[in-house]
């Protein structure tokens, strides 16, 4: 009744395939052979996508978008651990409320 029962593998059913054999090679050194003909490099195509120019607006605007996206998960993080502070709080003055009533009650009887 105390001693675990260890569960038996399963044997596999079907076809079962063998290891594959691997043999052994030996490894030969060889020389060094250049190529008989010079391989050219393949041609440079031009890039069909049009280049993106910044003017003082764009860059304006980029900047206040990247500063309107630091502010506003600066205040949900802010909101979050405010959350966890207010929650914590409330706990402590439950535990004290708890501690209090069952301290007095004990010394009533």
């Amino acid at each position: 009744m105390f001693r675990p029962k260890l569960p038996t593998m399963p044997q596999p059913t079907g076809i079962v395939t063998p290891p594959a054999v691997i043999e052994p090679t030996t490894i030969t050194p060889g020389t060094l052979t250049t190529p008989t003909t010079p391989v050219a490099p393949a041609p440079v195509s031009a890039s069909t996508r049009p280049t993106i120019q910044l003017t003082p607006g764009t860059a304006l605007a980029l900047v206040g978008g990247g500063t309107a996206v630091v502010l506003v998960v600066g205040a949900v993080l802010v909101s979050m651990l405010l959350a966890v502070a207010i929650t914590g709080a409330s706990v402590a003055v439950c535990a004290v409320v708890l501690r209090s009533l069952l301290a007095s009650g004990n010394r009533r009887r």
